[in-house]
């Protein structure tokens, strides 16, 4: 690898984690030796990389930092194309457009012989012809989870049992023919996945919910670890 190709890896090794990188985590990365490493790190911090650590603990790349525009990689081109490709057969037709879109732009902006794996791509997901139609607009719940706002559900289980429910959605997930909301529900009061196809009735509501969605979202990432760690210590022989 040249030496400012391994530069910039650095970088987004440290960009891509939260917490503290060691050096030899980034040279069994990167393949090099950790001494490599701590030179290429103290050259970033001359050329004033805000990058803030010490050998032993990790390194942390400092908020508001980035690079000028620079090209990606073949894999990364055909990772964005097919992680696009997914989107425009599973997404809502928002996200389908956004995804057709982002493809446009990606074959504007390479060069001339990577445009190929643009237009001519090796790898490509398969159109997904079993999804079945969502019983609300997805756009609209996408909203309604950057705004923090509550949702109105008529929603109807497996035994075609309705019931009123009002939710604070901070999440949308994606099955292989079926998409969830994920929400807090206020009469379960507690973490629910609502299957869209479900769905009866909405009303997108201009109430605020209290907590903000990135809080919920890390509670119930939280409660679902918690609940997987019980579940395997009672299936543990004499659990």
């Amino acid at each position: 690898m040249r030496r400012a190709d391994r530069l910039f890896q650095i970088i987004q090794v440290l960009r891509r984690g939260r917490l503290p990188v060691t050096a030899e985590a980034m040279a069994a990365e990167l393949e090099t030796s950790k001494r490599t490493i701590y030179r290429d790190i103290a050259d970033l911090m001359a050329q004033r990389v805000p990058i803030r650590g010490e050998a032993g603990v990790g390194y942390v790349l400092e908020g508001g930092f980035d690079l000028p525009p620079l090209m990606l990689t073949p894999d990364e081109i055909e990772a964005a194309v097919l992680g696009a490709q997914w989107v425009m057969g599973r997404g809502d037709p928002d996200l389908a457009r956004a995804a057709q879109d982002l493809i446009a732009k990606i074959g504007v902006a390479v060069p001339e012989h990577l445009r190929p794996l643009v237009l001519e791509p090796a790898t490509r997901a398969a159109p997904n012809w079993k999804l079945v139609p969502d019983g609300l607009d997805m756009a609209q719940v996408r909203r309604a989870i950057h705004a923090g706002q509550k949702l109105r559900l008529t929603y109807r289980d497996e035994q075609d049992q309705r019931t009123e429910r009002t939710v604070w959605p901070f999440a949308v997930g994606y099955h292989e023919t079926t998409r969830l909301v994920v929400a807090w529900c206020e009469m379960r009061r507690d973490f629910r996945s609502f299957r869209t196809d479900r769905v009866a009735a909405a009303a997108f509501l201009d109430e605020r919910y209290p907590e903000r969605p990135a809080i919920l979202r890390a509670r119930w990432r939280k409660a679902r670890a918690e609940a997987f760690a019980e579940h395997s210590r009672k299936a543990e022989p004499g659990g």
